[in-house]
């Protein structure tokens, strides 16, 4: 638990000093917290004293006290109000780096690492993952800190008053904190189990979905809806373990503060009956009794929570920390564009389910020149594609992009002159123009339309209900599979004016292009 905290305070990293800040301002909330009761035992003393003497609170008097009543909550409400402000952000402002790290990391990993790692090992973490650290990560590092800081807040008052009343306290929450120690370890050994649920349901759902057309092509509904099943059951059946696992501890917590509450109002009665403590003090403790674990009952739930959100954090760092294919590139400039694979071993997999694919290839492609790939299935015609593009890394030998070892680029450098379309044509959730012009932000009007015009879109485009303005891709618009073909291609023409290659994965073939 203490581990987990600490790795948070590591990980917000320069925002560090606004996390102490609001810890500061979180131990004043405390501190006005308790002096509303504090000020109302005061004055419940006063006026059973005054009482007693047949004497009466003057109007002035009393109005002063509702006053200073009024001015510690004003400053409870100050002080709660600075701590959101200095912590509130925080989470926000690291997802949204991390979420930013994470996808640089997966555009700079070799695509075996995509063939080794699950899709939804990958989703899960970015989406769920992410977004437990964003909502939960800062809020219960507050609630465990905060917690603590106000019930040392109070217990510095009892200590004040008596210190065996003090040390009462302390007993209490002693005991309670074993507990919490136990629902920290019983959600450790879990949290993993957790994720593992989460992401098998994740990938239930992305198969089920991406598998539909198949699934309705040979009437097979019903078996589909297995992996599914599975998957829902067993989140179900790990979150109802972790929750009766939880209950029993957390109950122990509570009656451990509970019991403890009342030993203190015990313990400040007798004080009272022995003329050790007034009437006043006797009441203020009584008070503060109620007050003082208030603060720790919910750090039950941040105990679970911190577990969950560890692991979270070895997800990301597993994201973030897998090695890049370009550690070591440089951004290289060209001034010729020919393409050389000088006996090129490789092979996909690893261990026994190694399989070798190209087997010492050499190959020229000189520039200004079109050069198609032709052979069967499985030949290796993308791989070639994909060993330029330096998607992964040749087991021997090397490829050359203008003289250029492939290797001493970064990915960016050497995919600023390659252009592709790939088998599978992928549109973004935006308009024809924006997934057109993706290659060339910056593409004017007549060199879009230019490009839309050799592939063969234009005039489709044209019949579209908003033009080139039509939202299409993912979830969008109604194209067929030749119509986002001839976009995807669009797009590659379009940054043809700045690229030297472009390759077509379907029947392979390799052009290149004057700049």
């Amino acid at each position: 638990m203490f581990g987990t905290v600490k790795r948070i305070i590591a990980w917000c990293g320069d925002f560090r000093k606004n996390l102490y800040i609001g810890f500061v301002f979180s131990f004043f909330s405390g501190w006005f917290a308790a002096m509303p009761v504090i000020w109302a035992a005061y004055v419940i003393g006063k006026l059973v004293e005054y009482t007693g003497k047949g004497k009466m609170l003057t109007t002035a008097w009393v109005s002063r006290s509702i006053g200073i009543l009024l001015l510690f909550v004003f400053l409870r409400f100050l002080f709660d109000y600075l701590r959101a402000r200095f912590q509130e952000a925080i989470s926000y402002e690291l997802i949204a780096r991390d979420r930013l790290a994470v996808g640089d990391a997966l555009k700079r990993v070799s695509l075996g690492y995509f063939q080794n790692m699950n899709t939804s090992t990958i989703l899960n973490s970015i989406t769920t993952g992410l977004h437990t650290l964003e909502g939960m990560g800062i809020r219960m590092i507050d609630n465990f800190v905060g917690g603590y800081l106000n019930f040392i807040c109070i217990l510095l008052w009892l200590f004040y008053i008596k210190w065996q009343i003090g040390l009462i306290a302390i007993t209490g929450a002693a005991v309670s904190f074993v507990f919490l120690l136990v629902i920290s370890r019983y959600s450790t050994r879990n949290a993993p189990v957790l994720a593992q649920a989460n992401r098998d349901l994740t990938g239930a759902t992305l198969e089920y979905a991406r598998g539909l057309a198949v699934v309705k092509s040979f009437g097979r509904a019903g078996a589909s809806m297995g992996a599914m099943t599975k998957a829902c059951r067993g989140s179900r059946d790990i979150n109802l373990k972790i929750e009766w696992g939880y209950i029993p501890y957390n109950a122990f917590h509570l009656l451990a503060l509970k019991t403890a509450s009342v030993f203190i109002v015990i313990t400040a009665f007798s004080f009272g009956v022995m003329g050790q403590l007034d009437f006043t003090s006797v009441i203020l403790v009584v008070l503060l009794s109620f007050h003082i674990f208030g603060s720790l009952e919910p750090i039950s739930d941040c105990a679970h929570v911190l577990a969950v959100i560890d692991d979270a954090l070895d997800h990301l760092d597993a994201l973030t920390g897998e090695s890049f294919i370009d550690a070591d590139g440089k951004d290289i400039p060209l001034s010729r564009y020919d393409i050389e694979l000088e006996h090129v071993d490789f092979s996909y997999g690893e261990g026994e389910e190694r399989r070798q694919v190209l087997k010492d290839v050499t190959v020229t492609i000189p520039e200004n020149t079109v050069t198609a790939v032709v052979g069967p299935s499985g030949s290796g015609k993308s791989t070639i594609c994909n060993l330029i593009a330096r998607f992964y890394d040749v087991d021997n030998g090397s490829v050359r992009v203008g003289g250029h070892d492939v290797r001493e680029f970064t990915c960016d450098s050497l995919l600023s002159n390659i252009s592709m379309v790939f088998q599978n044509v992928y549109l973004f959730h935006d308009t024809v123009r924006n997934n057109i012009c993706f290659g060339k932000p910056d593409a004017t009007e007549e060199e879009m339309i230019d490009a839309a015009k050799k592939a063969c879109c234009h005039d489709f485009i044209m019949a579209l209900p908003e033009g080139y303005d039509t939202l299409i891709g993912e979830g969008g618009g109604s194209l067929s599979g030749g119509e986002k073909q001839r976009i995807s291609i669009a797009r590659a023409i379009l940054k043809d004016a700045r690229s030297s290659y472009w390759m077509r994965q379907r029947r392979v073939w390799i052009r290149r292009m004057s700049i």
